[in-house]
């Protein structure tokens, strides 16, 4: 259960996505990162479904950011030709929103603007009884959290989209990604620690050594190797069909048992094929020969399009386009954007706290009530169910 503010203002059809603000990302970020320094391939793409509901179920890539869960929403809504209806939307933790570092340089409610969806059960319901298309990570925090000492290993699925999968008769597409694992290779994970983090510090998992690098250098908390990412989508499954042939339970509402042993059944094909992908695919995770082919064809702002450059990259644009939008003038931006130093800057991220405080909005939070700078940096639990069937929260 995830405890915190709830945004309970939300009309009905209501969507924090800003479609704007995507394709701008698109043009003038994530292609670039995708394209030149990530070269990221999508592979099986014929076998989404034209129309109708789907679930994703991807496997994580085991480090601190995910970096591997926008990438593959970029490339999927760029394989199916952009647009609202070519969205289709990531469930991600709530816990992602509710801890600033956890936004991509803490850029305020950015996993809602990019189109993600807080993952709670009751949002996985109502999404999939509209029709909608999620991107699941069957895996949840732990996948994020395993580190590179269990990389290319599923955790325990969470039964969650059996069960819904088997409610409204929707296939089940396994997703594989490959190379995402060298994202930081450096990213250990322990499970006593993480327990001790989760419970005393409210973070759910702490990488080593980079927790502690982040620490001095907040950069560091962000960057990723240039791993030579590739997606693989593979043949839908039919979770009711699976259910009727294993017996225990209706097919079309499984209990707790089946739902868990269907998922442990997925798990293990998933990590089968995972295993092979990999065998096939993942002998040079960086391939520095196609990196520098890539650098060599970029137009200026190399720098920028690495990932030493990303503070800035990121940064700068969600405020030059939410300052275009707001038809507000920016005369210097490195005026407006001095307060980036800081991630560079050792134990910056005292100094982006107080740029936080100090700074007026836009761009800080002086002046802001509890409430109001909840609002602004989307750390609250959102819903997207109507007023009369909005229930509890909790995680899918």
């Amino acid at each position: 259960m995830i405890t915190g503010p709830r945004y309970t203002d939300v009309v009905s059809g209501e969507d924090p996505v800003d479609f704007g603000y995507l394709k701008s990302f698109y043009q003038e970020v994530s292609s670039r990162t995708m394209d030149h320094y990530f070269r990221a391939e999508l592979h099986g793409f014929k076998n989404v479904p034209a129309s109708g509901p789907v679930i994703m179920a991807s496997n994580h890539s085991g480090n601190a950011f995910p970096h591997d869960s926008f990438v593959l929403d970029q490339l999927l809504w760029r394989e199916g030709g952009f647009g609202p209806g070519a969205k289709i939307k990531p469930l991600y933790s709530p816990k992602l929103a509710l801890n600033w570092w956890m936004r991509p340089f803490g850029l305020d409610n950015w996993w809602r603007k990019f189109g993600a969806v807080d993952q709670t059960y009751l949002n996985f319901d109502r999404i999939l009884a509209r029709g909608g298309r999620v991107i699941y990570y069957p895996e949840g925090i732990p996948g994020i959290g395993k580190g590179f000492n269990r990389r290319y290993q599923l955790q325990r699925f969470q039964p969650s989209f059996v069960k819904l999968a088997a409610r409204y008769n929707v296939p089940v597409l396994p997703v594989y990604g490959i190379n995402a694992e060298w994202i930081n290779p450096a990213n250990l994970t322990f499970r006593w620690i993480d327990r001790l983090s989760s419970r005393f510090l409210g973070v759910p998992f702490i990488p080593i050594p980079l927790f502690f690098v982040a620490m001095i250098f907040p950069f560091f908390f962000y960057f990723a190797f240039p791993c030579n990412m590739k997606f693989f989508i593979g043949k839908p499954m039919d979770v009711r069909e699976r259910i009727r042939s294993g017996g225990g339970g209706s097919p079309e509402e499984p209990d707790r048992e089946s739902a868990e042993r269907i998922a442990e059944e997925i798990r293990q094909e998933m990590q089968r094929e995972l295993d092979e992908l990999v065998a096939e695919h993942g002998k040079k995770p960086y391939h520095f020969a196609s990196l520098i082919r890539s650098f060599r064809g970029i137009r200026g702002q190399r720098w920028l399009t690495s990932a030493f450059g990303w503070p800035i990259l990121f940064t700068r644009h969600y405020r030059d386009f939410h300052d275009r939008k707001n038809k507000r003038t920016t005369p210097n931006r490195w005026f407006r954007d001095w307060d980036l130093i800081g991630y560079y800057l050792p134990f910056g991220w005292i100094l982006l706290a107080l740029f936080r405080k100090l700074r007026k909005p836009p761009y800080g939070n002086r002046g802001l009530s509890k409430e109001e700078k909840a609002q602004k940096e989307g750390s609250y639990v959102w819903s997207i169910a109507r007023e009369a069937d909005n229930g509890p929260g909790d995680t899918a």
